[in-house]
């Protein structure tokens, strides 16, 4: 083939990457004041392996799978990690205190303007720190990310949030009710149990349709989606807190609420841009959520992911802690304005 053959490359073109590098360099700059705040902050920058025995357990979260190959020439399945998390688990029970990581993630069946089957994630812990110490860092980090490109707001399409105003924070079940009309906990008991017929009945009683899959678990996210999250993050910062135990597999339980657990996600301009908890260092309980989640995605999805055996023992060792995982190119997309996640690629995967 010569190179008149070539088809033009939307991204290696000159053209447009002439375009294009503005933001790719804002990129790099944010990349730089984040790396220092870090410094600041005493947390160690630590370089987790991609190639995982075990991907992650959450049901909705669809590894890129492979084959690793032995010297006796015999295969074994991985995975590409969908977040370093169980590595840095395994970290903080060795005795880390303060870590982070900023690296490439993998996740499969997702490709939109927000999404980007590999993409970069920015994720920390704090031992023996509480769960409002992450949430406060996030809101530093949304900060930091619009004083280096100078933007007053956080813009995405024809939203904008104010990251220099006081956030707002927001439980889910209050978020459910003042977007939805539903009273979250009437379909849940006392000890976090769901019934999705209840939640059924309270999305018909509103006038939502009610899909045919009548799980607990997926009328949560239907209405979170398009009832809840496009109202998140307008004018202000969100932080959607207090998930409910159904939907946390790796937080622990709050202190005052059975039904709900030390999770938050961080919202601008109706975009999540993270996802933290308090974290749940309980094996046996960790296990039992583990096995229901792949119970859940080998319904769905007909496919499951083994357990990682040597995260479930680390947590035997490891602290109290708290974690988020931020995604970095969601950041710069909003620090930047820029459209779409391809547009703070350096290199977009191939389509």
């Amino acid at each position: 083939m010569s190179k008149q053959d070539i088809p033009a490359s939307p991204w290696w073109t000159p053209s447009v990457h002439e375009d294009r590098r503005p933001i790719l360099l804002a990129r790099n700059r944010i990349e730089a004041r984040l790396r220092l705040y870090l410094a600041d902050e005493d947390f160690v920058l630590v370089d987790p392996p991609g190639l995982q025995r075990s991907p992650g357990n959450e049901t909705h979260l669809h590894a890129f799978g492979s084959t690793m190959i032995g010297n006796d020439g015999l295969g074994q399945a991985m995975y590409l990690h969908t977040s370093p998390e169980f590595t840095m688990k395994k970290l903080l029970a060795a005795g880390e205190q303060r870590i982070a990581s900023l690296g490439h993630v993998w996740r499969n069946r997702e490709r939109s303007a927000l999404h980007h089957p590999e993409f970069t994630m920015l994720e920390w812990y704090r031992a023996g720190e509480p769960y409002d110490a992450i949430i406060a860092d996030c809101l530093a980090i949304l900060r930091l990310a619009a004083e280096t490109t100078g933007a007053k707001v956080l813009r995405f399409r024809d939203r904008e949030a104010d990251p220099f105003a006081e956030a707002e924070r927001l439980s889910v079940a209050d978020a459910f009710m003042r977007y939805a009309g539903i009273d979250l906990f009437a379909s849940m008991d006392a000890d976090g149990a769901t019934d999705g017929e209840k939640l059924a009945a309270l999305m018909a009683a509103q006038g939502l349709d009610v899909p045919e899959d009548r799980s607990w678990s997926y009328l949560f996210s239907r209405i979170l989606v398009e009832k809840v999250e496009p109202n998140l993050g307008t004018g202000r910062v969100t932080v959607l807190d207090r998930y409910p135990a159904a939907e946390a597999a790796l937080a622990r339980r709050a202190a005052d609420d059975r039904r709900v657990s030390e999770r938050f996600e961080l919202y601008a301009c109706g975009v999540e841009l993270a996802n933290g908890f308090g974290e749940l260092t309980d094996p046996e309980e960790q296990r039992r959520r583990f096995t229901a989640e792949m119970a859940e995605k080998q319904r769905i999805y007909g496919e499951h992911y083994p357990l990682d055996e040597d995260f479930l023992a680390a947590l035997n060792l490891m602290p109290e802690a708290s974690g988020v995982a931020l995604g970095f190119d969601r950041l710069v997309m909003l620090a930047t304005g820029a459209p779409k996640i391809d547009a703070v690629l350096w290199a977009p995967v191939a389509e």
